[in-house]
């Protein structure tokens, strides 16, 4: 599927040539069509892709905000990836399985998880927030890249229960120089796991471009492992939508893993902790805003006809409620009772649990205004 990339000569090496990615709604909102994904999107899904990215980028604005008003310890901010994550998260199927990282809200939401529930975590109230059963979709992984492998051996553990259904892993560009994911990419290549590994390039990995990170494209590394690599247009969600959903019903038919570099843009700051003015030039955020995602689908359904001035009031104003609502349940979150740090960790009873929470009640007894709680 893929055309050989031209050869170029750069400072002295032979390297790769930037890959077209797979593109079907260009940056000025005009429908294009590609050979190999293709797919038929009507006016009301396309309006449904819309209001779901508007939705999740006005949460993302939330936590934000939420952050920097001392309501939250930390926030990733999606803003700019929406198409990839709402794209390639209707894509996955009632069964299939979502191994997120820590910046995939818009695909929680795709998924239809509470959002009040990731917001718990990031207010540090809980320790995970769902349940990954519920929505098969599983839990934050902070840890870089780890959430690759966990993603690949349950894979291999659908494969053994012969279960009609398919994994995708969530990673950025950064991940990728992690050794788990390296990993990751061997299993799943040897055991012919039904994973799709879905990387959001955004270009920075934190404060390091994406040149400090691979010599080659990085859907190209796909090419050592023996399987399938794929380009797309990650600011496009008609095409981020039609490879995720083909990779995954390649998957699901057991012919193994994909991976497909989602080619996107970080707006935001890594997380409200990062500064990115320090090392990001402003012409290149100024560049990339012109490929807005939602400002592409927008032009593309008006243009058309699909959209008029009433529907997309309609859909801010439903966003704008969707925000407040947000604001007012975070700020009534109640305080946990400080022992359960200890529980949802064993299935039973476990005497080092046990030994550590008593340790810790004898602790907090030494403070003079120590309340009842977990007592």
């Amino acid at each position: 599927m893929l055309a050989k990339d031209a050869e170029t000569k750069r400072a002295g090496n032979t390297r790769p040539a930037r890959p077209e990615p797979v593109q079907l709604l260009t940056p000025g909102g005009e429908r294009v069509h590609h050979p190999d994904y293709d797919i038929d999107v009507t006016p009301e899904e396309m309006r449904a892709l819309y209001r779901a990215m508007v939705r999740a980028r006005r949460a993302d604005a939330e936590g934000v905000t939420l952050q920097r008003q001392g309501e939250l310890g930390l926030w990733p901010s999606l803003l700019g990836q929406e198409a990839a994550q709402i794209g390639s998260g209707h894509a996955v199927g009632d069964h299939d399985h979502v191994f997120p990282s820590y910046r995939d809200h818009g695909v929680a939401l795709s998924r239809g998880v509470d959002p009040l529930n990731i917001f718990r975590m990031f207010r540090g109230v809980t320790h995970g927030g769902w349940d990954p059963a519920e929505q098969r979709f599983h839990l934050y992984t902070l840890v870089i890249g780890s959430q690759v492998l966990h993603a690949t051996g349950y894979a291999m553990g659908v494969t053994q229960d012969g279960a009609d259904a398919a994994v995708i892993a969530y990673f950025g560009d950064g991940a990728t120089s992690q050794g788990d994911v390296s990993e990751a990419f061997n299993f799943a290549a040897v055991y012919q796991a039904p994973v799709v590994f879905f990387c959001q390039n955004n270009q920075w990995a934190i404060s390091e471009p994406t040149e400090r990170q691979s010599r080659v494209p990085l859907h190209q590394r796909a090419d050592g492992f023996g399987f399938p690599g794929i380009r797309v247009d990650g600011n496009d969600v008609l095409a981020c939508l039609a490879v995720t959903r083909a990779a995954l019903e390649r998957a699901r038919q057991g012919e193994g893993p994909t991976l497909i570099e989602a080619f996107t843009y970080r707006m935001g700051a890594h997380t409200t902790s990062d500064d990115p003015t320090r090392y990001r030039d402003a012409g290149e955020l100024a560049e990339w805003a012109r490929k807005d995602p939602i400002l592409r689908l927008r032009t593309h359904l008006v243009d058309n006809g699909w959209a008029d001035d009433a529907f997309l009031a309609g859909v801010d104003e439903e966003s704008e409620q969707f925000g407040t609502r947000i604001r007012a349940d975070v700020r009534a979150m109640p305080e946990p009772d400080l022992d359960e740090i200890f529980g949802l960790t064993y299935g039973d009873d476990h005497s080092l649990v046990t030994e550590e929470r008593a340790e810790f009640r004898a602790y907090r007894s030494t403070f003079a205004d120590a309340s009842n709680k977990g007592s």
